[in-house]
């Protein structure tokens, strides 16, 4: 899958071809509302709809999301349990839109660990939609060092030697996708967690205060005018 997007040569510093969210907030929002978690899971759930809607009408090719990670199998069941629904309801929309709105869903991460159903209708998503023109990839169960213990475990059972870069690049849960351009987290936190770790080595680091389920398209437009302010050298002068 996505094997027709090919990365941004070093010498595109002003292309922004992909943006990756980390969505961050959710709890805090429900918080300051004196409502449980799982009312900010659903807030953030909207806004998701609403900037990868709006990412789509700016001309944005990819789109990553970062919904799930590794380390949130640690959160109160009933939380998890509130999430994976969500991601189900989501689900049942794409099924019924993602021609209509010409979007290829791809899913990031460990999905053996989602019950079958779920993992059998991402799959199955994902194959049906791979040619499509907007590339929206959720992260699921995933872990950037997880990420990175895949593919070299899947490049030593292939008996690979002399393994390079591009040997690993095409062995992870991204391999054929261009490498996010600009990482947005809102939330107000100076961190990757986890994210995208090999994928990120260039990618420029935007983070906003605003709590993720308040994100709006302004806030997007605020990212991406930062991003073309940047000088992207790639490690050259």
């Amino acid at each position: 899958m996505g094997d027709n997007i090919k990365a941004p040569a070093p010498g595109e510093a002003g292309s922004l071809r992909h943006i990756a969210f980390i969505m961050d907030g959710n709890g805090r929002w429900a918080k300051k509302r004196g409502l449980p978690r799982s009312a900010g899971h659903a807030a953030g759930a909207r806004t998701f709809r609403e900037i990868v809607n709006y990412c789509g009408d700016i001309g944005i090719e990819c789109v990553t999301v970062y919904a799930f990670s590794t380390e949130n199998w640690g959160r109160p069941a009933a939380e998890v349990r509130s999430i994976m629904k969500l991601l189900g309801d989501y689900l049942t929309e794409c099924e019924e839109s993602a021609d209509k709105y010409d979007i290829r869903m791809r899913f990031l991460g460990d999905l053996s660990r989602l019950d079958d159903d779920l993992r059998l209708r991402a799959e199955a998503l994902a194959e049906r939609t791979k040619n499509k023109r907007l590339c929206l990839n959720i992260a699921l169960n995933y872990g950037g060092r997880d990420e990175l213990v895949h593919a070299f475990n899947r490049l030593a059972g292939e008996g690979r030697r002399n393994i390079t870069a591009e040997d690993i690049e095409g062995a992870l849960y991204t391999a054929g996708l261009p490498d996010p351009d600009l990482i947005v987290r809102t939330g107000g936190e100076m961190r990757l967690s986890n994210f995208l770790l090999w994928q990120s080595a260039y990618a420029e680091y935007y983070s906003t205060d605003v709590l993720w389920p308040d994100m709006k398209p302004h806030d997007v437009d605020l990212a991406v005018e930062e991003f073309h302010k940047r000088k992207r050298r790639f490690g050259k002068v």
